[in-house]
């Protein structure tokens, strides 16, 4: 989970975190989320419409852009008003969408994609946010509370974008999500209490000082590329996975691929589930043990050719990537208290990068050598994750 050590200005915390205002952010964390996943289960449907060689960078572009705004944009609010810049975003997206919406090429789409992904990185301003306004004692469930927003958001944005494409088309997708992200942010100016950070710190300072902990931890950097590694694989399953399944022995269209989708509420019941077992034998049990079921996964999507193979192959990978990313977090946020919010943002940034090149090696592996191909890509990232758990493991434990 992410939390930060804001200093905020006495007053700042006058109105407490009642069920209504954690009930606000756990629903924006979803919406924001839910955003960079629409375009995953429209791919074909874009494709008929657009430049379908194009088109295959959609994804990437999303990913590059969370990445980017989680670099340049999260650490600021160390040093920043939250609620302008968390507001500033939503209606940022909301351009960004309708923008997507009326893409007149493919080109414009990547384009407006890139400021979707880099927009919706307003995401990982929320859960830090809620964590601090949290009292000590509650910190832990308020946090779980709102990461559960954040993987409903990742699981149920597929599945409603392929219901809406089915039906409407895919340029309705992104249209339908402009008020969203326009209620969003008003009701979000209404709820959201003023925070003002004390740091004096300069935002070249605060940006510089990242490359300063990604040089001085080690267990970050490991931990970091794990991650995308494992993240990387998942992505590029997603991605693919809308061609794969409009292909036989499926035939199955945009409406059925975005169902796989809720498949993965699988991983709202293993985040807590992880933590537990990283608190009481220690994270990097769990991060081998996640990073064999990435590649049992694999083995089972590329041997197993039917639904049947495809859904458990679906909750293998899922099981896997929430699983290590928690006790990932675990890792990380014990290294630098201080710098909590810094060091999510070097973990979530390389991370979504690994996304992104997934993306778009899944997508080349597609062309040229079709699900073979893919399967072979997913299992050889996840083979170099268990090699770096098995080669660092030392660095990545944490004795308790």
């Amino acid at each position: 989970m992410m939390t930060t050590t804001m200093t905020v200005r006495s007053g700042a915390l006058s109105a407490p975190l009642g069920r209504p205002l954690l009930f606000a952010l756990t629903m924006a964390t979803g919406l924001a989320i839910a955003n960079i996943y629409y375009n995953q289960p429209m791919l074909v449907l874009i494709a008929r419409s657009l430049d379908a060689r194009t088109i295959a960078y959609v994804p990437m572009a999303t990913q590059i852009g969370y990445a980017v705004g989680l670099f340049l944009i999260v650490p600021f609010g160390d040093i920043a008003n939250r609620k302008p810049m968390i507001i500033g975003q939503f209606l940022f997206l909301a351009m960004a969408l309708l923008l997507a919406g009326i893409a007149p090429s493919a080109a414009f789409l990547v384009a407006a994609s890139v400021l979707i992904g880099l927009a919706a990185s307003v995401a990982q301003q929320l859960v830090p946010l809620a964590a601090h306004l949290s009292p000590p004692e509650k910190r832990g469930a308020t946090v779980g509370t709102v990461m559960s927003g954040l993987l409903i958001g990742i699981l149920l944005s597929r599945t409603l974008a392929g219901l809406i494409a089915a039906h409407w088309g895919w340029r309705a997708v992104f249209l339908s999500a402009v008020p969203v992200m326009l209620l969003t942010a008003l009701v979000l100016t209404l709820v959201l209490p003023s925070l003002r950070s004390a740091e004096r710190m300069s935002y070249r300072s605060l940006i510089l000082s990242m490359f300063g902990l990604w040089r001085d931890l080690p267990q970050l950097r490991r931990a970091a590329l794990t991650q995308a590694l494992l993240f990387g694989a998942f992505s590029a399953f997603w991605t693919v996975l809308a061609l794969r399944l409009a292909e036989p022995p499926f035939h199955i269209g945009a409406a059925g691929a975005g169902l796989f989708g809720i498949i993965g509420a699988v991983g709202i019941f293993v985040a807590p589930l992880a933590g537990r077992i990283a608190d009481r034998h220690g994270p990097y049990r769990v991060i081998a043990l996640g990073s064999a079921v990435s590649l049992a996964g694999w083995l089972v999507l590329g041997a197993w050719g039917t639904l049947a193979g495809m859904v458990t192959g679906i909750i293998l990978l899922d099981f896997a990537v929430q699983a290590t990313l928690i006790s990932h977090q675990h890792i990380i946020f014990a290294l630098r208290p201080e710098a909590r919010a810094r060091i999510n943002t070097l973990f979530m940034t390389t991370m979504f990068l690994g996304a992104a090149l997934g993306s778009a090696v899944g997508m080349q592996g597609w062309e040229i050598g079709g699900w073979g191909a893919v399967a072979a890509i997913g299992l050889l990232s996840s083979a170099a994750a268990i090699f770096s758990c098995l080669r660092f493991g030392r660095a990545l434990s944490i004795d308790r």
